[in-house]
């Protein structure tokens, strides 16, 4: 069985399809699913010809992208929550508290990721593993400014917005995919 990842954001047509995008790629041979959803996403809709330009950087096509709105299933059948502001972290543990331990802002588990242990042996599930090597790590590292954890919503923004919204993504999730290397 796959682990799943889900990133979850405001309307799911730049930053969380941008991420799940960046994390297909970053997690390439992993046994790992990735998918996105909005907390206030109307059904169906493309992603921003912005992101989109960006996603298509991944190698796949983003042209079948449709955005989703985000339902309680869709939290109890992930393994990792990332969502891209404190405010949508909360309306996920709000949709399912079981959700709670493993539900994080993505900027959050990048800094908890990257100071985690790796696990000692190769695990069954890699993300699960990696959710429990990041927990433990929450207690060795100081808390961070409130706005340390919120993604900047590019919409509205230039072309260079959704790259640098991009590029802190990309950060971001590198530690995630490098603990989950180290666990699979």
């Amino acid at each position: 069985m796959l682990s799943g990842v889900l990133f979850v954001c405001h309307a799911n047509l730049c930053r969380s399809p941008m991420a799940e995008y960046a994390a297909r790629r970053l997690l390439t041979g992993q046994p790992v699913t990735v998918a996105s959803a909005g907390t206030d996403a109307v059904e169906g809709l493309a992603m921003h010809p912005y992101a989109a330009a960006i996603a298509a950087e991944t190698g796949e096509d983003p042209a079948s992208f449709r955005s989703r709105r985000l339902l309680p299933e869709h939290l109890t059948g992930a393994v990792l929550v990332l969502t891209a502001t404190r405010r949508q972290r909360s309306i996920c543990t709000a949709l399912a508290p079981a959700a709670l331990h493993r539900t994080f802002t993505l900027r959050q588990f990048g800094r908890l990721a990257a100071a985690a242990e790796p696990p000692p042996d190769e695990q069954d599930d890699p993300v699960r593993a990696a959710v429990a090597a990041a927990a433990l790590a929450r207690g060795r590292l100081q808390p961070a400014p409130g706005d340390a954890d919120d993604l900047r919503d590019p919409v509205g923004g230039t072309p260079e917005d959704f790259r640098r919204c991009a590029e802190e993504i990309d950060r971001a999730l590198r530690p995630l995919a490098t603990l989950i290397g180290t666990a699979g």
